[in-house]
């Protein structure tokens, strides 16, 4: 007797929820993403054979443009208020809350201590546009990065600063020491340098030590 045929039922799977599932993720993930903002201040770093990352959090950045100009900026969860509280009370700048409140969300500062109060009427967008003129680092006398520093200082109290230094290749060598002489006065000389890094050159020492690090750990694993 010939066995009975069973009547084969469709494989096909309704793929529309999946389908409902994956959009929605990938429209989370588009709208939660936070790009990296472009630099407001256009420095050419000089290259290095550094492979060290900067770091993103808790920093206060000096950078040095190509004309020799200082600015001051730091990273989104930085003390940047606190700092500008403490730069307030040292030097009597009589800055109200809501200019404090102002310049702490500006992108970086340059102008003189003295114009921080101009600077707080001005929207924040508009600051790289306005050609500031950095903050004064070459008089001796006054090297107004000594207050910026000892500011910078007590708004971190209590957490700890990674201290960057960015210069252009085309920066002259004096606002550079008008940096460091701050960085001196207040008795802070670990920073970082920001560079370009670049491969280690072959022949060099530095790149035969790599070589041979690597070679040893290839044994090691072996």
């Amino acid at each position: 007797m010939p066995k009975a045929k069973l009547p084969r039922k469709s494989t096909n799977i309704d793929m529309t929820a999946m389908c409902d599932v994956a959009f929605l993720l990938l429209s989370f993930f588009i709208l939660t993403t936070k790009f990296k903002p472009s630099e407001t201040l256009a420095v050419q770093t000089p290259s290095s054979v550094a492979s060290k990352i900067a770091p993103q959090k808790d920093v206060a950045l000096v950078t040095i443009d190509k004309e020799g100009k200082v600015f001051v900026s730091f990273s989104e969860d930085a003390p940047t208020k606190e700092v500008l509280e403490a730069l307030n009370t040292n030097r009597t700048l009589g800055l109200s809350d809501a200019e404090l409140t102002a310049l702490s969300k500006g992108p970086f500062f340059g102008v003189p201590i003295g114009q921080l109060k101009s600077l707080a009427s001005q929207p924040a967008d508009n600051w790289p546009k306005m050609n500031l003129p950095g903050i004064p680092v070459l008089d001796t006398i006054n090297n107004e990065m000594v207050d910026w520093m000892r500011a910078i200082k007590s708004g971190f109290q209590g957490i700890k600063m990674n201290l960057l230094v960015k210069g252009d290749n085309a920066s002259k060598y004096p606002a550079f020491k008008g940096v460091i002489d701050a960085f001196k006065k207040n008795d802070e000389m670990k920073f970082q340098m920001v560079t370009n890094p670049e491969g280690v050159p072959e022949g060099t020492e530095l790149y035969k030590r790599n070589m041979n690090r690597n070679a040893a750990a290839e044994t090691t694993e072996e």
